[in-house]
């Protein structure tokens, strides 16, 4: 620390600027905005295809089943890469790799849009989850090297909110967009505003070094430290139950009389969403625990509603929004909670994470297909409920470690 820095008890050192100390204090929003457009596209990249399935089907000459996989191949291309790729660039420039990997989505993006062809499709939805498994294990840390100790929590939730905003904005307007011209124009789309992207991080985005070859612990290492297992098992099956219901959402709301509604559905979903990770971003620090029981129970509540009640459009709507008040937060507790509890070895268990989360994603694609298949869409929510208790058992075991009644440091 420079002698310009340091401060004496009675305030700060006199060399120390009132700008500098406020700039210190201050959230970097162009830059943290700049990621929250990244974290946008690789989620409405990877969601897209919800709403779009039945028209992407038939362009591909195959069934909804079968295109409900090109959300599958995303998910495996990032569990397969997401630990290897995260290791063999721990030493380089953040700012170099979070540039590379959204030009591979730009490129993964543009290939889906002009591609007829249902292997060269899924050959790009492979592509583009390989640059998710470089951009997810790279965002949250980002994020958080670039505020102050004490806005890290919120800056991850600023970060993160790109995540409700795809929902909310980005995937009703694709799928408005692919109703309204073809499903083609919602990822040619989805192109230029990376290419927007990739100049807005390239001037405002501060650089950050990698970490020494010195500093990485082995990715599995980090399971044997305390609360770690218990975060990484509710993210892999809470995701699971969730990517069930999303993948097959259009399908779901078909066979609920709403198939002409699904955009308006999403909608409100993501309209739930945002307000769950303004909810999250604000109480994250006070009530991490119990923001993550709420979660739970908001989403098993409106999964039982579209189970039992789902004759009523009113009450349909009701439980959607249930689901994504629930639902838009998750991503941003769920990556606290890891960084938390691995202290030290964060980087390894953000790369866990991100590897369970594309793995449940994958495996919500190929259940729900198959659920589909034999028992028809209305299994969905009752696999949710299915899912989700083993998910609330291990949140309220987990007191000590893993799900805190605060965090460490806050």
């Amino acid at each position: 620390m420079s002698i310009s820095e340091k401060q004496t008890p009675a305030g700060p050192h006199p060399a120390t600027s009132v700008p500098e100390r406020q700039d210190r204090k201050r959230l970097p929003w162009l830059a943290l905005l700049a990621l929250a457009t990244a974290v946008f596209i690789t989620s409405l990249t990877e969601t897209l295809p919800a709403g779009l399935l039945p028209a992407m089907g038939s362009a591909l000459n195959v069934g909804e089943s079968a295109a409900g996989q090109t959300v599958t191949i995303y998910a495996v291309g990032t569990a397969l890469t997401a630990i290897p790729l995260t290791a063999a660039t721990a030493a380089w420039r953040r700012k170099r790799l979070l540039l590379m990997a959204m030009a591979g989505f730009g490129v993964a993006n543009t290939v889906t849009a002009l591609s007829g062809n249902y292997a060269l499709t899924m050959a790009a939805r492979f592509l583009a989850g390989v640059a998710a498994g470089l951009a997810w294990a790279l965002l949250a840390g980002y994020a958080r090297r670039l505020a102050p100790a004490h806005l890290q929590g919120r800056a991850i939730a600023i970060a993160m909110a790109g995540i409700p905003v795809a929902l909310s904005l980005g995937v009703p307007a694709g799928t408005f967009l692919g109703n309204a011209v073809t499903w083609q124009a919602a990822f040619l789309a989805m192109t230029g505003l990376t290419v927007v992207l990739l100049g807005w991080i390239g001037a405002i985005v501060p650089d950050h070094p990698g970490r020494d070859r010195g500093e990485r612990a082995p990715a599995l290492a980090v399971l044997r430290v305390p609360g770690v297992l218990p975060v990484l098992f509710v993210t892999l099956v809470f995701v699971l139950a969730h990517t069930i219901l999303y993948t097959f959402i259009a399908t779901l709301l078909d066979a609920l009389g709403l198939g002409g509604s699904t955009d308006l559905v999403l909608l409100v979903f993501g309209a739930a969403s945002l307000v769950s990770i303004w909810l999250v971003g604000a109480g994250i620090s006070r009530r991490p625990r119990a923001l993550v029981v709420a979660s739970v129970l908001l989403v098993a509540a409106g999964a039982a509603v579209l189970a039992l009640l789902s004759d009523s459009t009113a009450l349909a709507y009701g439980a959607v929004a249930l689901w994504g008040l629930g639902w838009g937060g998750v991503p941003t507790l769920l990556q606290t909670a890891a960084g938390e509890a691995a202290g030290e070895h964060a980087d390894a268990a953000q790369a866990l994470l991100v590897t369970l989360w594309n793995l449940a994603m994958a495996g919500g694609g190929l259940i729900g297909g198959l659920l589909l298949n034999l028992f028809g869409p209305d299994s969905f929510p009752w696999s949710v409920l299915a899912l989700l208790a083993p998910v609330l058992v291990v949140v309220l075991a987990a007191r000590t470690h893993g799900f805190p009644a605060r965090r460490t440091g806050a």
